[in-house]
């Protein structure tokens, strides 16, 4: 019985089969479907045109236009719809040089990367499984679509989406398909790095993502991705159980705690990532080495972005075994905080200038307000003008 995700998208399915064509779902969504996963995205194959698929629908975003893809949006849903295709050769190794639209599904599923991924259902819930896909999901197998060596030197990417898949699911990968990934594993250098990144991170959130870095360490595929080449023993001597990271800036402050010499920066840099995962990076790393010194008390929190306080948890598990912090212990200390923000200060740069007319304006300023910041949180002084000043005269400044 289809479930409530699929059956919205019958519409989808219905529409383009009342003027003569077929329609299927496809891909991720008929393997999670039938592993009892939740659904993300629904993608549909047909035999409709790309022409054909703008003339029905009121929204159609044409993203893949000249590789027969289009995306749908239907009641506040988008639905990826490729039209059945036979790829030609892949000289960049990511698209193909030329399609070729066709009109049976059965040679549109021969062009996909492994067997679990190369099941079609109809709007009825009817499968059509030509690779014997079901039952590789039923025994937890990985398994190229026909010859893996093909299938990898079209696009190299599958090399690392096999492994993303292991992570993911804990299933194994054949026989055949592991020997060619590992023969062909060089090729992955060919890969535009965001995609590369793109994968490892969904690796790196797996749930058996212990049991795909095994893999990598077998395949060897690490002595071709940023920075693991040059550090190959930071994945060779990973502690144990590792557990799913949330996002790659996780995974940065991770490996630059266990290596501090390879900065954050570098990370960043080589695997191409936004600022935003840099600058999570560097707060999660700097909540770890201040962990180490003091453990969980009140600047910690009010250091960490709140955002930030669960995969932060994972990493106490993974590096110290730390079971005792929890997700209730950093937000009932962060709700009792006099202050969550510097801008919630009673005072700013402005008066302490004014406490201190005769001085220029340097680094002193900041380290003042940082000291009182410290008091605050720590519950040993007020949060009121007041109290902050007589508590600054106190403790005069050094200003160099």
């Amino acid at each position: 019985m289809l479930t409530d995700a699929f059956k919205r998208a019958v519409v989808i399915l219905e529409t383009i089969e009342s003027k003569g064509y077929e329609a299927y779902f496809v891909g991720g969504c008929v393997r999670d479907f039938l592993l009892k996963r939740k659904i993300k995205d629904i993608d549909i194959a047909s035999s409709a045109p790309p022409t054909v698929i703008q003339q029905l629908f009121d929204k159609v975003i044409p993203v893949g236009i000249d590789h027969g893809t289009v995306i749908v949006r239907y009641e506040g849903i988008s639905y990826e719809i490729t039209t059945f295709r036979q790829d030609g050769t892949y000289s960049d190794q990511r698209h193909p040089d030329d399609v070729t639209f066709i009109s049976t599904i059965e040679e549109d599923l021969k062009r996909r990367d492994f067997t679990m991924n190369a099941i079609a259902m109809d709007k009825n819930g009817a499968m059509i499984d030509l690779f014997e896909g079901k039952s590789d999901l039923k025994k937890q197998i990985i398994r190229s679509v026909g010859d893996a060596k093909k299938r990898f030197k079209e696009d190299p990417l599958r090399i690392i989406r096999a492994l993303r898949f292991s992570s993911q699911l804990g299933f194994s990968i054949e026989t055949n398909t592991l020997a060619q990934m590992k023969q062909l594993n060089k090729e992955v250098e060919t890969v535009a790095i965001e995609r590369l990144t793109n994968e490892w991170t969904k690796l790196f959130q797996g749930t058996f993502v212990q049991h795909s870095i095994a893999y990598v360490i077998d395949i060897e595929i690490d002595q071709y991705m940023p920075i693991f080449k040059e550090n190959r023993s930071l994945l060779q001597n990973l502690p144990h159980p590792l557990t799913p990271f949330h996002s790659f800036a996780d995974v940065i402050a991770f490996f630059h705690y266990l290596d501090p010499s390879i900065h954050i920066q570098t990370w960043a840099k080589e695997w191409k990532c936004s600022n935003d995962i840099k600058n999570k990076a560097i707060n999660l790393y700097d909540a770890l080495i201040y962990y180490e010194e003091n453990g969980v008390d009140n600047l910690l929190v009010y250091r960490l972005q709140q955002a930030y306080f669960r995969p932060f948890l994972q990493l106490l598990k993974v590096i110290w075994k730390d079971t005792e912090s929890t997700l209730t212990l950093l937000q009932n200390k962060k709700e009792c905080l006099a202050i969550q923000s510097r801008n919630e200060l009673a005072i700013d740069g402005h008066d302490v200038m004014k406490m201190f007319p005769n001085k220029k304006r340097g680094p002193w300023m900041n380290r003042i307000i940082e000291q009182v910041e410290q008091e605050i949180v720590f519950n040993r002084l007020h949060n009121t003008k007041i109290a902050i000043k007589e508590w600054i005269r106190c403790h005069p400044p050094e200003i160099n």
